[in-house]
């Protein structure tokens, strides 16, 4: 028997190497080269990595505008914050990934889905980590009525698609894609070989079948998807499922998204009975305060195509070191020092002996440049112990000359502080409408940092 070819594949970016060396030289990846055992192109292999549509040889050009009626064809999960992820509802044959960490949900909400949507979609649960009796009690647990789903617990991708094949689901979902494994490798499950075939025959078998395929994805400690980075590259959409430990919130964000905006929010809240629903966001996210406090500022972001009202809470005390300390939660770190350094020159804000710790309450990340005014603000509250105005409301970008620059959606933003009653909104100028209310908010533009500072103490 001729011994069998190996080679050593990167995990990071799926480059393919010889021998085993230290660094990957194609992404520079250090420790990220597995064995794998190189298996000739048959049939199988063969097929899914020719394409989707030609590996059969029946592919033909075809004209764009013929088609382009099928891609808005959306289904609805009857779960609201999960349509609003996905851009709108499920695309038949589309991929999505889904990660995060160990008890997030991730599970929870997938099989909640297929009992919210069961009479109107067909779908399928593939688990290869629990057994079905594990997952019957789940689904008891949650109230969900379990007559008409359907469980499969394989790991064996051939088997799974003879079966799905057979039983031809509208959805299907695999839970997770680190324990499916073919026999046309010889390489353990989990390995990044074995996870690279695995999504590829269910990204083929999703676009020949139309069948809309959820595949649930172990992180590592990074916090990244484990396996391939190319497996991020073959699905249509990535999702990943965050929240802050002992928090009963979660938040699914999506990173990838081919039909639909990335970037888009889905907040949950962890129950008795499962997740459920957050539709008011908002609210979560800002600190029911007794009285005004310093070093607390609420701003306007914008997650997708929705509004958030978030609060960014600031702390300066004077350092004991010679280097003082720069900690942001939630924001980029290079930009807090960079409008420290703004407030100083344009703000006569000396915080350069302070230590300064900032923090975007309930674990959102902020990463839109409309944050800089609020946390100037939250800044300067906290250095001078002094609390801004009550149920005051800011946002604008702040350049390195002090100006104040607009950013999109002003309108929007200021819509959704003045439904969550809030009296005052300090804004950039170009951003301000003609009307200097919007019902009992009050708008004022400013166009210089040291106009807003000026401002948010009166």
């Amino acid at each position: 028997m001729a011994k069998a070819k190996t080679a050593y594949v990167c995990a990071e970016c799926g480059a393919e190497h010889a021998k085993w060396q230290g660094q990957c030289v194609e992404c520079g990846a250090w420790n990220t080269l597995a064995e794998i055992v190189v298996q000739p192109a048959g049939k199988g292999v063969g097929a899914v990595r020719s394409g989707y549509a030609g590996a059969g040889g029946g592919a033909r050009v075809t004209r764009l505008a013929s088609v382009a009626g099928d891609a808005e064809r959306r289904t609805s999960t009857a779960i609201g914050e999960l349509d609003r992820v996905l851009g709108g509802g499920l695309v038949a044959g589309s991929v999505v990934l889904i990660g995060g960490d160990p008890g997030i949900g991730k599970s929870t909400l997938l099989l909640q889905m297929l009992g919210a949507s069961a009479t109107s979609l067909k779908g399928l649960y593939v688990t290869g980590e629990e057994s079905l009796a594990q997952v019957a009690s789940r689904g008891q647990r949650l109230g969900i009525a379990l007559e008409g789903l359907e469980a499969l617990a394989e790991t064996s991708i051939e088997r799974i698609l003879a079966e799905t094949t057979q039983a031809r689901p509208e959805v299907l979902i695999v839970d997770s894609i680190q324990t499916i494994w073919t026999e046309q490798l010889t390489a353990a499950p989990g390995s990044v070989s074995q996870v690279r075939e695995a999504a590829a025959r269910l990204v083929r078998f999703a676009k020949e079948s139309g069948t809309s395929v959820f595949l649930v994805g172990h992180v590592t400690k990074e916090g990244g998807i484990a396996g391939p980075r190319v497996l991020e590259h073959m699905v249509d959409a990535v999702l990943y499922f965050e929240g802050e430990s002992g928090s009963r919130f979660r938040v699914l964000r999506a990173f990838k998204n081919r039909f639909g905006a990335v970037n888009e929010l889905g907040v949950f809240a962890m129950g008795d009975k499962g997740l459920r629903e957050v539709p008011n966001p908002s609210a979560i996210f800002l600190s029911a305060h007794a009285q005004p406090t310093a070093g607390s500022a609420v701003m306007v972001t914008r997650e997708g195509t929705r509004p958030l009202l978030v609060e960014v809470q600031a702390l300066v005390d004077q350092s004991s070191l010679g280097n003082p300390r720069r900690v942001a939660l939630g924001l980029e770190q290079n930009r807090l020092a960079m409008l420290l350094a703004v407030l100083h020159r344009h703000g006569g804000a000396a915080v350069y002996d302070q230590d300064v710790f900032v923090n975007v309450v309930g674990g959102i990340r902020v990463q839109e440049t409309a944050a800089d005014l609020p946390v100037l603000l939250a800044v300067l509250s906290s250095f001078r112990d002094k609390p801004l105005p009550d149920k005051t409301v800011a946002f604008g970008e702040v350049g390195l000359s002090g100006e104040i620059r607009p950013v999109p959606n002003g309108e929007e933003r200021l819509k959704e502080a003045a439904t969550h009653g809030f009296r005052r909104a300090i804004v950039p100028k170009a951003n301000a409408p003609k009307k200097t209310h919007i019902g009992e908010l009050e708008i004022i533009g400013v166009e210089r940092l040291a106009h807003a500072l000026q401002v948010a103490r009166e």
